[in-house]
């Protein structure tokens, strides 16, 4: 295991894909297990919805410039920002070009000059295209909705699945056919299968590709 912040490399992880394709929980553990430092871009959205939701401004864009420009990281963690509510307002706001600008200049500035994993839905594409490494996290719709719905199932005990697997299809549907940054798949992108490995086997996978990337770039 490689503590790059002690070895003084420098590695940028793009983690990309569709609503509770596991790409967080992936992004997660390669963070901790490399000393990266991690942002879920789909929490800044979220929160992003949170806010709007919370304090109605007239002005969303003024007022959530303000907003990031004094967010700690560590408030994110400290909200439920996974209701159907704010799910579904998250797919309507993503598509706003002022707010993707605001959370654009904020993942950059988190990302300069650090050994970082971010995740996200164009994270690949707009916002590290030139990340070291690249995951792409596909499962199915099936998947996806179990995994969403023992999560909410915490914070609220009468959620049924077949509202979030609802939930979850529009948000995909809408990630996918917006025209601001679209949920797509890099190129270089390395598929990350979540329905097929468990959490080991998917650190496994992610972990032999960056090992490769850190030697490619660095040398032994």
């Amino acid at each position: 295991m490689q503590n790059l912040k002690q070895k003084n490399k420098i590695i940028q992880i793009a983690c990309d894909g569709g609503a509770a394709t596991g790409k967080s929980t992936g992004a997660k553990m390669i963070s901790k297990k490399y000393n990266l430092k991690f942002l879920s871009s789909g929490l800044l959205y979220r929160y992003s919805s949170f806010l709007i939701l919370k304090h109605k401004p007239k002005n969303k864009t003024a007022f959530l410039r303000k907003k990031f420009r004094k967010l700690n990281i560590k408030t994110l963690n400290k909200i439920n920002l996974q209701s159907p509510r704010i799910s579904e307002h998250t797919a309507k706001i993503a598509k706003m070009n002022s707010l993707r600008k605001i959370l654009k200049n904020f993942q950059i500035n988190f990302s300069k000059g650090a050994s970082c994993c971010i995740e996200g839905r164009d994270i690949s594409t707009k916002i590290l295209p030139n990340s070291d490494l690249k995951f792409f996290f596909i499962c199915s719709l099936n998947t996806a909705a179990k995994r969403r719905y023992k999560e909410l199932k915490k914070f609220d005990k009468k959620i049924k699945l077949k509202d979030v697997k609802k939930a979850l299809r529009i948000r995909n549907i809408s990630d996918i056919k917006r025209k601001n940054s679209p949920l797509l798949k890099h190129r270089d992108s390395i598929e990350i299968d979540t329905g097929k490995l468990n959490k080991s086997l998917m650190l496994a996978k992610m972990s032999k590709y960056v090992e490769m990337v850190v030697k490619k770039k660095y040398g032994k």
